[in-house]
């Protein structure tokens, strides 16, 4: 994962009065214990908070990089993130709503730990007063006996205050139900609160809504343990303006691994969407400021077709996950793609994601006339309809047009040795790949 933008491009708006007020705007609170302590708190006080990533995967997605970039406000307004991976909550998972996770080894777990590690670090400074720090919940519960567990930290929990949780109650009213381990997953949670605040002095945890019963599950161990009192804040989940689940395209996640979603898609993403969405995603996901996020929004009222806000907001978020060289490289494919720029100045992988959604077909071997290879590529049905395109000067190789319809592509011409960018008029598009290029 390439380092994220420079810590100086990145600033809290100074037109708020503080830092909660700030947050209420973008809209990341959905729900918090106490919002005129919490206020009065980080206005006055430099606050050490923490999150959770548990590594469930070998990478964070887009739900993940809200609370990435939460934390990044919180840190830019003086206070002091903890960020955790949890290598012993991973090894179990929180509940999902309707069926039970399967249990990787420790490990894979222990792979992922890294994984996550490595992907959280660059959003956060790890240097100065306010220096962000990284735990991992493995470190506390691995010494730990399951005779200590349940006497030092299962004690404070009710099993009816447990089952009442939505997940577990979701999870308790289905046929699978749920197992001992998956239903003790708040207490583990619980517990890396209460040893965050005896460690470092934590007072915060941030996650999403859905994760509430988890988040008081610490705020209420920590009260009962240890008899302290501590915040949380539930971020809302995000949905786009049609109701359906934001960052989820037929069943697939947007993630921030560029080996699982490359730049390019990543870049795309942001540039498609919707009008209706696209400020709110500007004011949750960028540092613009609230007058530069308005005056986008007024621009999408008034040009929609611009795309002024859309281009900003890919531009943003892809400069801050993947850097600006890859966004900037991701820019120059779009162009070259529809003859605006040098295909051969594109990286192979670039090149690759450019085109995925192409039609795609590989031919045996180089040399093909233009006639063969129009034919090939399925943008024409036929010998006579591939030479009355080349006549009408509509055929392209490679962003060149072709005006003979006897000529034989040259091997040297292929992209990276074995690719073809072939073109029929001004946007129907096929990559052809010459497996014995």
């Amino acid at each position: 994962m390439s380092q994220a933008t420079e810590f100086t491009a990145q600033q809290n708006d100074a037109s708020f009065d503080n830092i909660w007020q700030e947050l209420l705007w973008r809209g990341l609170i959905q729900v918090s214990t106490d919002q005129a302590e919490l206020e009065k708190t980080l206005s006055t006080e430099s606050v050490t908070y923490y999150c959770g990533f548990d590594p469930t995967a070998a990478s964070l997605h887009l739900g993940h990089l809200v609370q990435l970039l939460l934390m990044r406000r919180l840190q830019l307004a003086g206070h002091k993130p903890l960020a955790l991976v949890g290598g012993s909550t991973g090894m179990i998972g929180d509940p999902r709503p309707t069926t039970e996770r399967s249990m990787q080894t420790k490990e894979q777990v222990a792979e992922w730990v890294a994984d996550i590690q490595a992907q959280v670090q660059p959003f956060l400074s790890f240097e100065g007063d306010n220096a962000a720090r990284m735990v991992n919940n493995l470190d506390w519960t691995a010494p730990m006996s399951a005779i200590d567990f349940l006497r030092e930290v299962g004690k404070h929990y009710r099993v009816g205050t447990m089952i009442k949780k939505d997940i577990v109650a979701s999870r308790l009213n289905s046929d699978e139900g749920i197992s001992y381990a998956e239903f003790s997953y708040q207490i583990l949670q619980g517990l890396d609160f209460l040893e965050l605040f005896r460690q470092y002095g934590c007072t915060l945890q941030t996650g999403g809504s859905d994760q509430w019963g988890n988040l008081t599950s610490g705020t209420e161990l920590i009260r009962k343990a240890a008899g302290g009192s501590v915040h949380a804040i539930g971020t809302p989940l995000i949905t786009n303006s049609d109701g359906t689940k934001f960052g989820k395209s037929e069943g697939n996640a947007i993630w921030l691994n560029p080996k699982m979603t490359s730049p390019y898609e990543f870049y795309q993403f942001w540039l498609n969407t919707a009008d209706a969405d696209v400020a709110e995603r500007l004011r949750i996901f960028t540092f613009r400021s609230r007058q530069e996020i308005e005056e986008l929004a007024r621009a999408t009222e008034e040009r929609p077709h611009e795309r002024a806000a859309q281009k900003a907001l890919a531009w943003d978020v892809n400069s801050l996950v993947h850097g600006v060289e890859a966004t900037e490289k991701v820019i120059a494919a779009s162009a070259a793609i529809f003859g605006n720029g040098e295909l051969s100045d594109l990286d192979e992988s670039t090149l690759r994601a450019a085109t995925a959604e192409l039609p795609h077909t590989e031919v045996a071997q180089s040399g093909l006339g233009i006639v063969e290879l129009l034919v090939a590529s399925a943008l024409v049905d036929s010998n006579s309809a591939a030479r009355r395109t080349i006549a009408e000067g509509g055929a392209y190789v490679n962003n060149r047009k072709v005006t003979d319809a006897d000529a034989v592509i040259d091997p040297t011409a292929l992209l990276h040795g074995r690719y073809l960018l072939v073109r029929r008029g001004k946007r129907t598009m096929a990559i052809v790949e010459v497996l014995g290029g």
